[in-house]
């Protein structure tokens, strides 16, 4: 969340910024904050200054009790009393504002960064890269969803019979498909300097909050209400989260993980061509890259992201494009965010496969992730970043889309290693 510092300091410039994110009522709200900002900071004060009076009172009561003034004693202890009540109320007083200012707080989305464009809507986002050769398929090239029919690769409808929509199930080659691909984007994050780790698929509220899903995304992550856990929409949440209460030394910064995982979406309000075959699931693999920096270096590590996730879809043979996102369309937490995009030849239409996004301090103070200055000590907090590295489902249907021949589908040349087989065909073992 954004700290009262910077909505202090740069008040101006926070309304303008939630502007920009086309959040309604910015004004006011950052008013309401600044508000209950200082009434939490009154009733601080009006306490301290209570406890101060009770205490030199008490001292008093203990040397008239000496001196035999028993009925100044007396009238001390009343007055004792009576600051002790009034403490009570200024403490509840305190809480209530400390309480109604983190609760607010938790509603306001990330500052973005000056490089976000203006823009309502993904209509404003501005192309900013292009790469790799758009394949010319034939008129009756197949869709996805067709091949895998076809080859008996994955089937939609069981995956309805087993779960529901949105979950699939993979058969033979391609499921070892899936393996490969998970295996290679891992590789290469650990070839880029990214530790490996496996982390829980659920976490508590607390992981939540922290990376921000909570309480914006609730709506879109499946809920274990008797555990009170949810099912992560993507491993950042857990690996993130592992830094949540940590102050880290200088010398090691950047911090950099990776993980794969399944991710769980409840994606409501989905519908239409966006959610058949693979392009939108309730449940998918994902390999995420997560980078803890200071802020100074956080915009030079974003960039190295972005030329670790280019460099994955070179290797994969696929035409991509990278989006930087503008103010209406970047997430809730992000201050700065691209998406890579790759075309999907069959459905002629080009399909989201990561977001890599740079949150400054946003969630470092959500997490209280801070860091220690080597040379003096100062603690400040720190910069998180993220990225999908890559998610598959759309990738395996670019794929499987525009590798498509006579005799069968053709696998990439950096996959062939890791799946065994360099084409997909009717001998689906």
């Amino acid at each position: 969340m954004l700290t009262l510092k910077l909505i202090s300091e740069e008040t101006e410039r926070v309304i303008k910024g939630l502007e920009k994110k086309h959040f309604d009522g910015a004004k006011e709200t950052i008013e309401k904050v600044l508000d209950l900002d200082r009434e939490r900071r009154e009733s601080q004060q009006k306490l301290d200054k209570n406890k101060q009076e009770a205490n030199i009172l008490s001292k008093e009561i203990g040397l008239l009790i000496k001196e035999k003034k028993h009925e100044e004693a007396d009238g001390t202890k009343k007055k004792v009393a009576a600051l002790k009540e009034e403490a009570k109320v200024l403490q509840s007083a305190m809480e209530t504002a400390e309480k109604n200012l983190t609760d607010l707080l938790l509603t306001i989305p990330n500052v973005p960064n000056d490089q976000v464009p203006e823009g309502k809507d993904a209509s404003g986002n501005i192309v900013v890269k292009e790469g790799g050769v758009i394949p010319n398929l034939p008129e009756d090239a197949l869709c996805h969803w067709d091949l895998a029919k076809k080859f008996n690769l994955i089937d939609f409808d069981l995956g309805v019979k087993i779960t529901g929509a949105g979950f699939p199930l993979y058969i033979g080659k391609m499921a070892r498909f899936q393996r490969a691909l998970e295996a290679f984007f891992l590789d290469e994050a650990r070839k880029s300097g990214y530790l490996e780790v496996q982390p829980p698929l659920v976490v508590n509220q607390a992981s939540g909050l922290g990376t921000g899903q909570l309480p914006d995304k609730e709506g879109q992550m499946y809920h274990a209400e008797v555990d009170d856990l949810y099912m992560i929409p993507t491993a950042e949440v857990p690996v993130t989260n592992i830094f949540r209460d940590e102050i880290l030394d200088e010398k090691d910064l950047p911090i950099q993980r990776c993980a794969y995982s399944a991710c769980f979406r409840r994606e409501a309000g989905s519908y239409g061509k966006d959610v058949r075959g693979l392009n939108r699931l309730h449940q998918f693999d994902k390999v995420e890259i997560v980078r803890i920096d200071k802020p100074e270096h956080s915009y030079e590590s974003l960039k190295e992201m972005l030329n670790h996730v280019e460099g994955l879809c070179k290797k994969l043979e696929l035409p991509y494009h990278i989006l930087k996102l503008c103010g209406g369309d970047i997430s809730f937490t992000a201050a700065l965010c691209f998406d890579f995009e790759v075309w999907s030849a069959a459905q002629k239409r080009w399909l989201e496969v990561s977001s890599v996004s740079n949150f400054e301090s946003y969630q470092a103070n959500r997490l209280h992730c801070r860091y220690r200055h080597t040379e003096d000590g100062k603690i400040e907090l720190c910069h998180t970043l993220n990225g999908s590295a890559l998610a598959l489902p759309r990738i395996v249907a670019a794929i499987l889309e525009n590798n498509q021949t006579p005799e069968g589908i053709r696998v990439p040349k950096a996959l062939i290693p890791y799946c065994g087989f360099d084409m997909i065909d009717e001998k689906n073992f």
